[in-house]
């Protein structure tokens, strides 16, 4: 069987003080020598204890905690929560994580985060109504990363997909595409924003431009660009919901041998760490993960202790890379 694990008293038995003058040493708090909180250390390394943060948090009013709900499968959302962590820490306060999967909701993984005794939570691209927001945001301040919360009770931190979809129409445009088609993203949260800022300027551009159905995955761009290709079309131009549907859209071209951008050029969007690899060079429109991070922590922070609700809007840019060229003399 494994040896129980030191407790606070084991370390004052061994160091010779009492248990409430190792708690003062564990807990940083004035009422002990330097010379006694080395001595106590020492004792408590040589027994491998370690303090139960878990329940020193339970004592105090606040736990110090950030709930973070996340997508697994969603690349985008780990670069985000790389920065949450660093930023977080920088006022005092740490993560708690809670993931998304096939088989836990939403839902399931908010409550999970509340039953821990976070101060506030962040949900990354939430796919909530905004009643639905509006519930938890009655128990503890809420905020939404990657689209709008849709009401004003909620916070939100997210880029303007307006310029976005601007950005990445103005630069094929200006390559000579005049055949750019769009895959959508199905049902992830944001695709109808997103849509529907890519139908406005589609109606303002001169060529023949069309939205086809989608989703978020490489899988869901695999199967767009192979219904497209085999139907047949004059595209020169695939825009794309995010990196990981162009990945797919990527993938599907490369087996059948046509060249990127040399026949067709294809567009990204979140600028994810997949996008920038050696072999892939995906030309994107960049969600600056750190700077949402920084952002919704700030905003997060100062709900925890103001209770205020603030939304911001960051402005998107354009990463070029190999994957877009000039328009090809003819479509494929």
């Amino acid at each position: 069987m494994a040896s129980k694990r030191p407790t606070m008293a084991d370390v004052a038995k061994a160091a010779g003080v009492s248990t409430a003058l190792v708690s003062i040493v564990f807990r940083d708090a004035p009422g002990a020598s330097e010379s006694t909180r080395n001595h106590v250390k020492e004792k408590a390394a040589e027994l491998g204890y370690i303090p139960d943060r878990r329940a020193q948090k339970l004592r105090q009013n606040r736990s110090g905690l950030i709930g973070v709900a996340f997508e697994m499968h969603q690349a985008f959302h780990g670069d985000i929560v790389e920065h949450l962590y660093p930023t977080a820490r920088k006022h005092g306060f740490d993560l708690h994580l809670s993931a998304i999967t096939p088989t836990r909701t939403e839902k399931d993984a908010v409550n999970a985060l509340i039953r821990e005794r976070c101060e506030a939570v962040i949900l990354l691209g939430s796919r909530m109504s905004p009643s639905d927001l509006e519930t938890i945001a009655q128990q503890l301040p809420v905020q939404v990363i990657a689209r709008g919360s849709g009401t004003p009770k909620v916070s939100s931190v997210h880029v303007d997909d307006a310029v976005g979809a601007q950005l990445a129409l103005n630069h094929l445009i200006e390559l000579g595409h005049e055949h750019i088609i769009y895959i959508d993203g199905g049902d992830a949260p944001g695709t109808q924003e997103r849509s529907e800022v890519f139908k406005a300027h589609i109606d303002s551009f001169a060529g023949t431009t069309r939205i086809v159905p989608g989703g978020s995955s490489e899988a869901a761009g695999a199967q767009a660009i192979s219904e497209i290709l085999d139907s047949g079309t004059d595209a020169t131009a695939i825009l794309a919901f995010n990196d990981r549907v162009a990945l797919g859209v990527l993938d599907i071209l490369w087996q059948r041998g046509i060249h990127v951008p040399e026949e067709i050029s294809v567009v990204g969007y979140d600028n994810s760490s997949l996008a920038s690899l050696d072999h892939i060079g995906l030309t994107t429109i960049a969600q600056d993960s750190e700077a949402i991070a920084v952002k919704a922590i700030d905003v997060t922070i100062s709900q925890i202790n103001n209770h205020t609700e603030t939304s911001a809007v960051l402005t998107p840019t354009l990463i070029t890379r190999r994957t877009t060229g000039p328009r090809p003399q003819k479509a494929i």
